[in-house]
């Protein structure tokens, strides 16, 4: 199989892995929530890759749809690679922005998209699914890169959006109007995706002309190109003609049995004059209760442009700036209802001006729904674009056109900054401890590779959850006394909870069990750095 090949590839094919875990710090004061928790709908400011592996532990396997529009790289959105890749060549790379007259901006980009859509891959339930906007620029390259991370087996389309309903007088060559929504599922056999609901439209193409006590029917073709071995015959119609087999190149969907069964039970179209090729009729009471969706989406049908920046406006005021890139809240609500349940997460990891998340409450709200979305957001505007839309349409928005936004979406969120390294040697650098909380998540998804509950913690017994294979427990506190002073004694273990009955991992500063006392109560031990406390001198009172 071809595969892709760009400068810097073989240095960020696993950077995602060397990617340290980052406290998740929530911000109450920037929250929209009486209680702030990670398990809330999130707006998490930071770089999102650092961002994505912090929420590993919380969210692994546990998202339907990752729905991002990330960079198109035109040459002129003034992005910046600011991976820290250990090269020199990287290095070079970082902080400058990324222009059409950069020679290496496709290697760039490619090398910005790799860890993040790998690790975005470990988020997906196993039905689900990442639908990436995306246009001529780096189409052909994204779609080696996800046949690559994903396998080209899990493709499933590429749609084509109508994103602007008039051409441009200015266009030296085409005016481009459309951009690609590239779908890949995390295990395609897995997937299945929704319909779309029926319109007027469609119901309208169903006729009853014959008065068909079922009601409403369309003709639908009785031949097609497929070799069948029963399908070709002549027919003799009711009213007399002759055919003498089905069209040239062709073979008649049903064998002749078959024609004659149908025909008995008025399923079959002659024509008024009984004469016609005949057609196998079609009823509406039995089609799918809803429409496959193809794979161009019209601006009527799912919003444009123009759209997604009036609905801006419409939010912020008229003195606004309008978000150069924002997609309409219709595009992202078709998405959302194709490819996930009503009681699915969504992730945007370049969330921009929050439209999926203003997607998922809006049909939350028509639907009573309980969707939660996961928005990562690296620019300074997290706060004052990204959350405050948000804010804004959970709360109501009295001068808005329409009446649900007048009224408010409800809901909430969490706001959510990327804190410190978790990586062991950084916290030498540093003067803080993590909390008890983000340690917990830290070493039980890198001891167990399960998704981390925070709500299962018990901070009196050190309980943190149960593994397929464990009950884990963390002896810990952020405090440097504690760390000292603290260590796995025989009274601890006897005090440990009976659980799940399952063995105890424990992780502590140090333990004073031999192994004899140490199997009788069924418990590995796990010894927390030293290092974490020892480099970092207590404060001054």
């Amino acid at each position: 199989m071809p595969s892709l090949n760009f400068k810097g590839k073989a240095l960020v094919q696993n950077f995602h892995l060397l990617v340290p875990f980052h406290e998740l710090k929530p911000v109450k004061a920037k929250s929209l929530t009486t209680k702030p928790s990670l398990h809330d709908n999130l707006v998490v400011h930071g770089d999102n890759l650092k961002a994505l592996k912090a929420l590993l532990p919380y969210y692994s396997g546990k998202v339907k749809c990752v729905c991002i529009d990330p960079p198109y790289n035109t040459g002129n959105e003034g992005w910046v690679y600011n991976d820290k890749v250990n090269s020199p060549m990287m290095q070079e790379w970082l902080g400058k922005v990324v222009d059409r007259e950069d020679l290496t901006r496709h290697d760039k980009w490619l090398c910005m998209m790799m860890p993040r859509l790998k690790l975005m891959r470990e988020f997906l339930t196993d039905d689900g699914v990442i639908c990436i906007s995306i246009d001529d620029n780096e189409v052909h390259w994204l779609r080696a890169l996800m046949d690559e991370v994903f396998g080209e087996e899990n493709f499933v389309a590429t749609i084509i959006w109508e994103k602007v309903y008039s051409p441009k007088s200015s266009a030296r060559f085409f005016s481009e109007n459309h951009d690609y929504i590239m779908v890949y599922a995390r295990r395609k056999e897995s997937f299945e995706l929704g319909l779309l609901p029926r319109t007027e439209e469609a119901n309208a193409r169903y006729e009853n002309p014959d008065n068909d006590k079922r009601g409403p029917w369309k003709p639908g073709d009785l031949s097609a190109r497929n070799p069948y071995s029963k399908g070709v015959y002549a027919i003799k119609c009711p009213g007399g003609r002759v055919i003498k087999g089905p069209p040239p190149g062709n073979y008649w969907r049903v064998s002749e049995e078959n024609l004659w069964r149908l025909h008995t039970d008025n399923r079959i179209w002659w024509g008024e004059d009984k004469n016609q090729v005949p057609a196998i009729k079609r009823f509406l009471t039995e089609v799918k209760q809803g429409l496959v969706p193809e794979t161009i989406w019209t601006y009527k049908e799912v919003g444009h442009t123009q759209d997604a920046k009036r609905s801006l406006l419409d939010i912020f005021g008229d003195d606004f700036q309008v978000f150069t890139t924002p997609k309409p809240v219709e595009l992202l609500k078709r998405i959302i209802r194709l490819c996930t349940e009503e009681d699915s997460i969504v992730m945007d990891a370049f969330a921009g001006s929050a439209t999926t998340a203003h997607a998922v409450l809006e049909m939350n709200k028509e639907e009573g729904a309980v969707r939660r979305f996961l928005l990562i957001e690296s620019e300074d505007y997290a706060d004052t674009l990204t959350a405050e839309r948000i804010r804004r349409i959970i709360k109501g928005v009295p001068k808005a056109k329409e009446k649900a936004l007048q009224m408010g979406l409800g809901g909430t969120f969490t706001f959510v900054e990327v804190g410190n390294p978790m990586h062991m040697e950084s916290l030498l650098k540093g003067s803080k401890l993590p909390s008890f909380e983000d340690l917990a998540g830290y070493v039980f998804y890198t001891a167990t590779g399960e998704d981390f509950d925070e709500r299962a913690i018990n901070r009196k017994t050190g309980f943190i959850g149960t593994s397929a294979q464990y009950d884990v427990y963390l002896l810990y506190e952020p405090d440097l006394e504690y760390l000292k002073n603290t260590a796995l004694t025989l009274d601890m273990a006897r005090e440990l909870p009976k659980g799940s009955g399952k063995r105890r991992l424990v992780f502590a500063p140090t333990k004073y069990l031999d192994a004899i006392h140490l199997e009788e109560h069924r418990i590995d031990f796990c010894q927390l750095p030293f290092e974490i406390y020892k480099a970092i001198k207590p404060k001054k009172a």
